[in-house]
């Protein structure tokens, strides 16, 4: 079983940054990639960021592009969502997720609970 916990979250004006961690237990997390979602209210589930086992391969949302970065470290056991230049739009809960590289909600098997981040303007 795969416990997914995310942190980090919490208010920060526009412009401004903040670092989410995701913490997934279990022995197989380096073989899996990674993958940040995002919900806000009214909208729907929406794909951030995901990055591939091997660290280095990794896609965007064209919303975030440039400004997020995500990065992991398997030794750490722990994967990072680096948010710069937020805006308020940026605002949701931010939601971890194990599984396929992609942007398909669907092809990621375990998701976390969620943190939230709200940006003030």
């Amino acid at each position: 079983q795969v416990q997914l916990v995310e942190s980090g979250g919490g208010l920060v004006q526009a412009g401004g940054s903040l670092r989410l961690s995701c913490a997934p237990s279990g022995r197989t997390f380096s073989t899996y990639s990674m993958g940040w979602f995002r919900q806000a209210p009214g909208k729907e589930r929406e794909f951030v960021a995901a990055i591939k086992s091997d660290g280095r391969t990794t896609a965007y949302a064209n919303s975030v592009k440039g400004r997020f970065t995500i990065s992991r470290d398997n030794n750490k056991n722990t994967v990072y969502l680096e948010m710069n230049s937020l805006k308020p739009e940026s605002t949701a809960v931010y939601y971890c997720a194990l599984g396929t590289f992609g942007s398909r909600w669907q092809g990621y098997y375990y998701w976390g609970q969620g943190t939230r981040v709200t940006v003030s303007s």
